[in-house]
């Protein structure tokens, strides 16, 4: 998914907010973040996935995607049925979507 379809999504009332999972260290997430994901580091992720609605639209944050989608494939292969991942991550969040985001 795009920086600029997951916008579209969170502004639209219409439409089930979808689980923002970010799966960066805590000291990345402390540094900036979407508003209103929720941490869960990758390395964290086999403990706590149990905490995860299975059926929920859940939207895999990282820095520029690649750990997201790695742990996005965990997800699925654990049987969750919409996980999507954020191309280009808070990176592009931040590129695209909020200037203002402080970046790393």
């Amino acid at each position: 998914m795009s920086t600029f379809e997951l916008e579209e999504w969170l502004a639209d009332a219409q439409r089930t907010r979808p689980v923002l999972l970010d799966v960066r260290e805590p000291w990345e997430f402390e540094a900036c973040r979407i508003a209103g994901s929720q941490s869960m580091p990758m390395r964290g992720i086999p403990a706590r996935y149990g905490e995860l609605k299975r059926d929920a639209d859940i939207v895999m944050i990282c820095h520029h995607g690649a750990r997201s989608y790695q742990a996005g494939m965990f997800l699925e292969h654990m049987g969750f049925t919409s996980v999507i991942n954020l191309q280009g991550g808070v990176a592009a969040w931040a590129r695209d979507v909020d200037p203002s985001m402080p970046t790393y």
